[in-house]
């Protein structure tokens, strides 16, 4: 019996990557297609207008950019909530969101577009920023919170591809907290669950 809720999803895309975490965390049943965002089927152009992955076929609804997408499966499948309850925090949470893609979502797309100049400026870059902030997670299991949110499943995508990008963190006290964070959220079930099989071809272990 085929569920009612299509993804087309690119399976090595870390924006796809973040909304199929999000349905395994919800549990949510979906059929989850693996698309080439080079050879894109005509029936995706139909619906979206910019062609773009992931795309989530909801019955009648067609939504596209994967924070809309995360949002709307954060609201229509409430348990377990992924945002806070209250606006100041679920502001401040998306605030992180608009951060993580400026500062390193950005610089992940660069490096793996292959085009750039300066791509090892970038992978020193992304690596830096990373190491700079690292002491952060000492203080809580997640990224600023006590519970799993959205800011984890935009983060963890990331962190994941560090390895295949040329990115590597030293193994200092400095960097231990996030190199826990990443064990913590990597050994999550709906993290594995969210990994397309090109996705864990990306680190060797």
């Amino acid at each position: 019996m085929r569920s009612s809720m299509t993804l087309l999803s690119d399976p090595l895309s870390h924006y796809s990557h973040r909304v199929r975490i999000v349905l395994a965390e919800k549990g949510v049943t979906c059929d989850v297609i693996d698309t080439d965002s080079n050879n894109l089927p005509r029936e995706l152009v139909d619906v979206n207008p910019y062609g773009s992955l992931p795309t989530l076929l909801d019955r009648d609804l067609v939504l596209y950019e994967s924070k809309v997408i995360m949002e709307y499966l954060d609201e229509r499948f409430p348990h377990p909530p992924l945002l806070p309850v209250y606006p100041v925090a679920r502001g401040e949470s998306r605030l992180y969101i608009y951060r993580i893609e400026r500062d390193w979502c950005s610089l992940v797309d660069t490096i793996q577009a292959g085009k750039d100049k300066n791509i090892d400026a970038c992978i020193k870059n992304l690596g830096d920023s990373l190491t700079s902030i690292a002491p952060i997670f000492a203080d809580k299991p997640f990224f600023m919170s006590e519970e799993f949110t959205l800011i984890d499943c935009c983060l963890g995508p990331v962190l994941w591809r560090l390895e295949h990008l040329g990115v590597t963190l030293p193994n200092t006290k400095q960097v231990k907290p996030l190199l826990d964070y990443m064990d913590r959220l990597f050994g999550m079930e709906s993290f594995q669950q969210g990994l397309s099989e090109l996705e864990r071809e990306l680190r060797s272990n």
